[in-house]
């Protein structure tokens, strides 16, 4: 028996080290710090930007800051390399925006649901840039949080709500 409480105890401080270390990697940047070849590229795209929030992470062999801002008041959010290269971006849409198939997705799967944020995701690729996704904060008819991201056709990439998966009740 002491052995498996041993075990437990190391999976667990690895656990906990692992949690923490992760959260270690994100830290926030003011605005001011932000390097220029990042600030460069924010403002060629996006040149009215008012920077909300800022936070820079390690990804693979990148450092890619995380951007909240608005441009003219429109909120978006971009992730730029630190050598100002373009990862995605996302700018607010109305859900009137929102393409059909996107539109039916969500309604099948939160029926009722209450649609409090969308951002259209656009990732970049060099010079391409191609709509990526649709992410949607909602509240479901139950009162319940959810965030949903869907590809431009409607299917269902990631939901953090509580919807069950489709076809299990």
């Amino acid at each position: 028996m002491s052995k498996s409480v041993i075990i437990l105890g190391a999976i667990a401080l690895l656990c906990f080290t692992a949690t923490r270390q992760v959260r270690a990697q994100e830290e926030a940047v003011p605005p001011d710090k932000i390097p220029k070849a990042v600030m460069d590229a924010l403002r060629a795209k996006f040149p009215a930007a008012k920077i909300d929030k800022c936070t820079k992470a390690k990804e693979g062999d990148d450092i890619i800051y995380d951007i909240e801002f608005k441009q003219e008041a429109r909120k978006c959010e971009a992730d730029i390399k630190e050598n100002g290269t373009y990862v995605n971006y996302e700018k607010a849409i109305e859900a009137a925006a929102l393409p059909k198939a996107v539109r039916d997705a969500l309604e099948k799967r939160y029926p009722k649901a209450t649609l409090t944020e969308i951002m259209e995701e656009t990732e970049v690729t060099g010079k391409d840039e191609k709509l990526s996704a649709y992410e949607v904060v909602l509240v479901t008819a139950d009162k319940k949080d959810a965030e949903v991201r869907l590809s431009p056709d409607g299917k269902i990439l990631e939901d953090t709500g509580a919807a069950q998966p489709e076809g299990k009740k």
